[in-house]
Parts: C-alpha cells; structure tokens; sequence
C-alpha cells in the first residue's frame, strides 16, 4: 500500500458512531435535545462578552462534578488550569501522553502539583511507543501523521471523555481558521458532549499579559521560538511572520491533532 506524500490530502480516521461517547455514555447521560441545543447557544451568546473567569464558572455551575478538562500543558491550558486552581481546584484534568511529548511538557504536570495541588492524570495509548512502532514497520508519524494521532491520542481521548457532560477547551478563535468559529459554548459532535472555550475571544497578548502577571508556569521551550507545543516528533520552531501553528506536522496538510476539528 502506497504511503501519502507530505503534500498531499492526509486520509481521515473516525470512531464507530454507533457506540455512546461522551455525554451518551454518562450516568446520568446528558442527550443533545431540541433544549439543551437552544440553552447551550442562547449561554453562549450571553456568555460572547464575559471574562473566562465568568464562563468558566457558568460550566462549572451547570456541569461539575461531571465536567473535565484536557490539557496540552500550553499557555491557554495553563492559564485555564490557573484560573479553575482559583475557583474549583477539584475539577479533573488529563493530559493525553501520546509517548511523543517533549520531556519540557511532561515536567510540567509535577509543576502543576507543586503550584496548585492538582494531579493532572496521564491518559495512555494500549501500547507503548515501542510496541507501536514494532507492529507498524516503523514511527507512523512519518508517513501517515493522521494515522498516528488517531491511535495514539484521539482513540485515547474518545475513552477519556466518556462519562462526563462537558469539558473545557484552550483554543482561541485567533490561532487558525479551523478554530475561528469556535463558540463560547457548543455541542461538540465529535466527542458528544458540550465543549466551553473560555479564551475563544481572547489573544495572544492577553494571555501572556496574565501569565506574566500571575507568573502562571508555562512551557520554557515557548521561549524557544515554539508557540505552538505538541509531540517532538512532529513540532518546530516557526520563524518571523509565519502562523503560531505552522510550526506542527510541517510539510503536511494537517494544523490540527483532530480534537478541534469537525
């Protein structure tokens, strides 16, 4: 079977959509009713000019103890992970250890700990990196980096969303075109449960304004020409004047893991 080339159309994975995800597979399940679609955009409309402080609380009110938050250790995440240490410490957050992420990222969790007293959970692949390049004739990244963040994250994430009714998201609607139509709150269908982006309308400048601030610890290789952080295998550093994710799957047409993206 022939492998893409880095300039072409990456095939796509997708989870068997006849299993319950996310909010489904709850107990209670949370149901994407007539309702609760026309209660999550009317808060989400109301919620367009509220700090992240505010929206986050709104979930927490409305969610917790069945809402979540999964985390990259980037400077949103971090930022994020700040401000719920400040309002409700006891929210579980996980990070997805693929096997790939820069030991820089990985230190970060014991940071955390130290900081806030919170133990981010490592979720983990069913195989190591070894046993998965073993059984795949190599590191897939190489050739098929769709493939490979399927198996070794989005596969893992679709288990670890199971169960809760909403999760909170880094993104910002500035960092690419995929993420600029992020609402505030919104029904993600992908992992079937509500999906609540604070810092959707918040910048770069913002966010580096609070870490610098509160002194939020953060990731040092961002100091290292790396805006945008994730496995080591497939992130640089981006020069002057090119977008803060070009600096991920490089040479490829893929800006985004999947998580994001519809």
């Amino acid at each position: 079977m022939s492998q893409p080339s880095p300039s072409s159309p990456l095939p796509l994975f997708s989870i068997d959509a006849n299993e319950p995800r996310g909010a489904l597979a709850a107990d209670p399940p949370l149901v994407p009713t007539e309702e609760l679609l026309e209660e999550i955009k009317q808060e989400s409309e109301k919620l367009e000019t509220a700090t992240p402080q505010e929206i986050l609380r709104w979930a927490i009110d409305r969610f917790a103890p069945r809402f979540t938050m999964a985390t990259a250790f980037g400077p949103e995440g971090m930022t994020i992970i700040h401000m719920l240490a400040e309002m409700a410490p006891e929210t579980p957050i996980f990070n997805l250890d693929t096997g790939y992420q820069f030991q820089e990222t990985l230190d970060l969790r014991e940071t955390i700990k130290k900081r806030y007293g919170i133990e981010v959970e490592y979720k983990l692949p069913e195989t190591t990196v070894a046993e998965y390049e073993a059984a795949n004739g190599g590191p897939v990244y190489k050739t098929d980096p769709n493939r490979c963040c399927f198996d070794r994250k989005l596969s893992v994430l679709h288990k670890a969303a199971k169960g809760w009714h909403a999760w909170a998201s880094a993104i910002r609607r500035d960092q690419s075109p995929d993420r600029a139509k992020a609402p505030i709150i919104g029904w993600d269908k992908k992992f079937q449960l509500v999906k609540v982006s604070p810092l959707a309308n918040w910048s770069k400048a913002q966010v580096w304004t609070l870490i610098t601030k509160e002194n939020i610890p953060y990731n040092p290789l961002h100091d290292q020409g790396y805006p945008s952080v994730g496995c080591q295998p497939c992130t640089r550093a981006v020069g002057a004047g090119e977008d803060e994710r070009a600096g991920r799957w490089s040479g490829f047409q893929k800006t985004e893991c999947g998580l994001h993206s519809s």
